[in-house]
Parts: C-alpha cells; sequence; structure tokens
C-alpha cells in the first residue's frame, strides 16, 4: 500500500451557469462534468464514455458544443455554461425539446440531452440546416437506440424556415 497523495489544490471558480453568475471553490483537477452534476447539482448532463467519445455530456460553452467529461472546470472560468436545464423556460421545452418528443428523437433518453445541446448550438448558428450539417452536427454523439433518424427529424422539425412544421 502506498499513502495517497495530496488533495488536489481547490481555486474559486466564478462562471455564468445557466444564465446566473455563480462562484464555487473548485479543484484544480476537477472535469466539468463532476462540477456540473456534483457541485452545481445539474443531472441532467450525463456521463457516458467519461472519455469524450460519446458526446453523453454535450453542454454549451459560450455557445459552442463542448463535451464536458474532457473540459477542465477551471478552463470556464468567467464564461457561459449552458446545460439542458437552460433550455426549458417556466417549465415549458424549448421547441427543440419539444421536436424531440413529438418526434420520437428520445428513445431511451440517456443521449439525449447530449443530442439536443449539440443540435442547440447547430441551430443557432444555422436556424435552417441541411441534413448533412445536421448529421455533421451530431458525428460526436452516440446513441444505442435507434438509427438516427428520428433524432434527425427532430433537429428537421426544430429548424427554421425550411423545414416548417
Amino acid at each position: 500500500m502506498h499513502a495517497p497523495g495530496p488533495e488536489p489544490t481547490k481555486r474559486l471558480l466564478r462562471l455564468r451557469l445557466n444564465g446566473r453568475w455563480r462562484e464555487d471553490a473548485v479543484a484544480e483537477t476537477d472535469f466539468l462534468i463532476d462540477y456540473l452534476r456534483e457541485v452545481a447539482h445539474l443531472t441532467g448532463t450525463k456521463t457516458g464514455c467519461d472519455g469524450g467519445e460519446c458526446g453523453a455530456c454535450t453542454v454549451l460553452i459560450d455557445g459552442e458544443a463542448v463535451l464536458s467529461c474532457i473540459t477542465l472546470a477551471m478552463r470556464c472560468e468567467g464564461r457561459s455554461v449552458e446545460t439542458i436545464e437552460a433550455l426549458a423556460t417556466q417549465g415549458r421545452l424549448s421547441r427543440l425539446q419539444q421536436a424531440f418528443h413529438e418526434k420520437l428523437g428520445a428513445q431511451c433518453g440517456f443521449c439525449t440531452p447530449g443530442m439536443i445541446m449539440a443540435s442547440e448550438a447547430l441551430l443557432r448558428k444555422t436556424p435552417a440546416p441541411t441534413d448533412d450539417e445536421i448529421r455533421a452536427a451530431l458525428s460526436g454523439n452516440l446513441c444505442r437506440c435507434t438509427g438516427y433518424v428520428k433524432i434527425i427529424e427532430s433537429v428537421q422539425a426544430a429548424s427554421e424556415p425550411a423545414h416548417e412544421r
């Protein structure tokens, strides 16, 4: 047996999380996924592979889709982080969330938060994406339940105006 190493150094992290500024003491070695789930108690973001390969942990940092399981929390200092919890307002699903519900894009639901956040980043930049643009935006997100058809249809349904409902 060897003695445990020293505790990681903690620093104060200040970030804008889902529209509100907050400060928390965070170990310099903590990943954003752990901060979100264990410190901020936002459990909508899922831990899948824990190695940046499945996309289940996708969140937005300054509007860009980022894998939170391989992003150090400290890299978010002074930045805006959005999780799946930020999309619904006053208890109402966002247009994208509603489309995933209506078009059956959420199968078991485990990958859904990551899929929705990656899609949200795409739709903010490209309100009427092509199928190829949707596929490219979701290329880092894995779903074990479907052939992705319903997920792509969900994003199309939420886009505008090319895929107007």
